[in-house]
């Protein structure tokens, strides 16, 4: 009877412990969040001191930071959610390179000057005074980082430059009205929803049936692999080396479009003369089968995924302290600021904050976009990957906005989409072409009964319920953040608290 008792005890006391760390799981990633805005804030104070307008100042750096955490809770799952899919990378590992890669860009790439206003998304002639434009950047700012925090919720990855563009929309139309908006960058960005994903998606799908027909499907495709994974090893070399200066270290060095290219086609040839032995000596331990073909693309799709992360490091830190440096100008100068220089330890906040929303709250979207949206293996997040650089290289020499999440987004589209279609026709021309007879496997040659064949054609290699969710909310990000950037605005103006000496 006691042994009883006893044991019903230590079964209350087991359901305790789990409860407890259970809620300690999800109670640690918040509390460290709100460490490291506390420790932004305090690093803000040193920096400013207790002069004019340090509130201001105090305030918009923990906000910038807010902004950061979530930067890299949605956005960074883009670049590596391809390795991660494909079991290239474990999540832990994954997570740690995009850590490192993120800070290194934006700490190297990410401290030139900005402009105060977004891409010029605001006129700075037509704000009122330094007051309400530092109110429209703080606005600005919170919309933006409560919809990147609602998103990620959400489970939908979306643009944090659509985000703050936005917020900086809405806040600058609140405190200066419709004449202050450039609406033809507006018109650009709204382009950019569908250029982005349908290049992004097209040049993936375009390079995996490359694949497909010319190695995969293949009678002899270790012999076809010896010949063609150079030349697109060697042409993500070279579009890495493109995408890199015309976007990761575009601050850093000033290239026109096209010596881009040239450097990125004299890196392809270079790589694929450099690679072609090492393909030749790894073929020859593979076996025949075509998924073992996958292990030649293993280290092209870890390193196109950590100089993915430097770009974006580079690029969309500005997005969280671009307008905190703006803000950080104005007060000092007690006047409203057309261009500021982001200070280090600005630089640092953003830097560090979207590394820590990446460590915290980024694997959720990691795992969301890598595996559910479609199944990825190691050739096909080669192709997501490839398609990201040369999407933007594309649009570049063009002219054409484009969008970073949105081409990767449309890419791991692109991909589940040729598969869905290859899987359909390679079905449906078994029906009316079969021979008499059972139906078989075309492959193995096993028999496949005729409602399974049918039940086979309505099959989706795309969760359709992930891609609506995710395309309702590129279409509402810039109005909702606009919308709540007003709104803020209005409130703040109302409520005086913002006071430029």
């Amino acid at each position: 009877m006691k042994k009883s008792v006893l044991d019903k005890d230590f079964k209350k006391l087991s359901g305790i412990e789990a409860v407890t760390l259970a809620r300690a799981r999800h109670v640690m990633p918040a509390s460290l969040a709100l460490l490291f805005l506390v420790m932004a804030g305090f690093a803000a104070f040193a920096a400013t001191g207790a002069g004019g307008g340090w509130a201001i100042i105090v305030s918009a750096s923990v906000i910038g930071g807010y902004m950061a955490l979530n930067i890299g809770a949605n956005d960074v799952a883009n670049n590596m959610s391809p390795a991660v899919g494909s079991r290239t990378l474990t999540i832990g590992l994954a997570v740690g390179l995009a850590a490192v890669f993120e800070t290194a860009g934006a700490i190297i790439a990410g401290g030139d000057v900005v402009s105060t206003v977004a891409s010029g998304i605001i006129r700075p002639a037509a704000m009122p005074d330094a007051a309400g434009f530092v109110t429209a950047m703080l606005a600005a700012l919170v919309a933006a980082a409560l919809w990147l925090n609602l998103a990620t919720a959400l489970g939908a990855p979306v643009s944090t430059t659509h985000s703050i563009v936005g917020g900086v929309l809405g806040g600058g139309i609140a405190a200066a009205g419709l004449a202050a908006a450039d609406w033809g960058v507006v018109l650009r960005i709204v382009a950019s929803w569908v250029i982005s994903p349908l290049l992004g998606g097209l040049i993936a799908a375009a390079f995996l049936a490359y694949i497909k027909f010319t190695i995969l499907f293949a009678d002899d495709k270790l012999e076809q692999a010896r010949r063609r994974v150079p030349l697109l090893v060697g042409l993500m070399a070279g579009s890495f080396v493109a995408y890199l200066l015309l976007k990761g270290l575009a601050r850093v060095v000033d290239v026109s479009t096209w010596t881009a290219i040239g450097l990125g086609v004299i890196v392809l040839l270079v790589t694929r003369a450099a690679m072609r032995p090492w393909v030749a000596n790894k073929v020859g331990e593979l076996s025949g089968r075509r998924h073992s073909v996958g292990d030649l693309f293993t280290v092209p799709v870890i390193c196109g995924a950590a100089l993915l992360s430097f770009a974006h490091g580079s690029n969309d830190v500005a997005n969280a302290i671009g307008p905190l440096a703006a803000i950080y100008t104005s007060v000092l100068q007690g006047q409203l600021a057309a261009q500021a220089e982001i200070p280090l330890w600005a630089l640092l906040i953003g830097a560090l904050g979207i590394s820590t929303g990446l460590l915290l709250y980024g694997p959720k979207l990691i795992r969301l976009v890598g595996s559910r949206i479609t199944k990825l293996n190691r050739v096909r997040a080669f192709c997501v990957t490839l398609s990201a650089a040369i999407t933007v290289i594309v649009a570049s020499s063009l002219g054409l906005p484009i969008s970073s999440t949105h081409t990767a987004i449309g890419a791991l589209f692109g991909v589940g989409l040729l598969r869905e279609f290859l899987e359909r026709r390679r079905l449906l021309d078994l029906i009316p072409f079969r021979p008499p007879g059972p139906a078989v496997h075309p492959e193995t040659g096993e028999p496949l009964p005729e409602e399974k064949l049918l039940k086979a054609r309505k099959r989706y290699l795309v969760r359709r319920r992930y891609m609506m969710t995710i395309v309702a909310a590129w279409l509402v990000t810039v109005p909702a953040t606009a919308c709540v950037a007003a709104l803020l605005a209005l409130a703040l103006r109302a409520s005086g608290v913002i006071q430029i000496q």
